[in-house]
């Protein structure tokens, strides 16, 4: 992994998201790696160099102490593009000492992560009067995970965080999605019941998005499970019909276990 440390001129920017005011993003480049992403498609990066670099933007936190104390208050979406909780905060804490600024001025957070490592600011986050912990989960199969997602955290993990936010108080829902292709209606009902038992009040399900690259991408990532690529379709259509058998059966089932279903924008 190439670790670049770089400076930043501007912390906070306006976010175009649903519910967010700003958005917060300590690293360029992620760790995890996931093959789905789109995000090397929104800044014109190499696909190949994907999950290969991450840029730390090591004076973020006293830039963003300048910034707030001008900013109108607004809800922070922490993670918009790449995770703010990617292995390398272990070491850096770039994000805890943001979270830090945030909240002296006790602006509205909204994290979105794929990691256990937020638990770790579980002592900060639960202080703010508005904050919100999203976990991102798109399969119950761990092999697959570790086959499209190789260094993020176990579905197990993702279930901890919830569970753990939400005997704090802290409000938590799930990002379900990108739905792997792969997933069972069975699957995905039972996912639905582990999300609402470990304490998620809302979950907003989205389908996978072939980007341009991603498709080649996601075969060189299953060469070793030729089984599962016949899920995968390359075509629009084959996928949006995909995920609509699940779609109608997810949202009847949600109002059986009286949970909010949010479909992605």
């Amino acid at each position: 992994m190439n670790i670049c440390e770089i400076t930043c001129k501007t912390a906070l920017s306006f976010s175009r998201l649903p519910g967010l005011d700003y958005s917060l993003n300590p690293y360029v480049g992620c760790e995890h790696g996931c093959k789905y992403c789109y995000v090397p498609n929104v800044l014109k990066i190499s696909r190949n160099n994907w999950g290969t670099f991450v840029d730390v933007r090591i004076n973020m936190p006293l830039i963003l102490a300048k910034e707030l104390k001008n900013k109108k208050p607004g809800v922070v979406g922490i993670s918009t593009v790449t995770d703010s909780y990617q292995p390398l905060e272990k070491k850096y804490k770039i994000t805890r000492y943001c979270l830090e600024q945030l909240l002296k001025y006790d602006f509205p957070i909204c994290i979105q992560t794929k990691s256990l490592l937020v638990n770790r600011d579980v002592d900060l986050i639960t202080k703010f009067s508005d904050a919100e912990v999203m976990v991102s989960i798109g399969t119950s199969d761990d092999e697959q995970r570790l086959l499209l997602e190789p260094r993020s955290s176990s579905i197990s993990d993702r279930l901890e965080v919830l569970k753990k936010f939400s005997e704090t108080g802290v409000k938590t829902s799930v990002f379900f999605g990108p739905i792997y292709p792969t997933v069972s209606l069975k699957q995905a009902i039972d996912l639905i019941d582990k999300f609402v038992e470990s304490g998620a009040s809302e979950i907003m399900i989205d389908s996978l998005h072939m980007k341009p690259g991603i498709e080649q991408i996601i075969k060189n990532s299953l060469t070793s499970r030729q089984d599962l690529l016949k899920f995968f379709p390359t075509d629009k259509i084959g996928l949006k019909n995909r995920f609509m058998e699940l779609k109608a059966p997810i949202l009847n089932y949600s109002k059986e276990r009286n949970v909010k279903i949010i479909e992605a924008f």
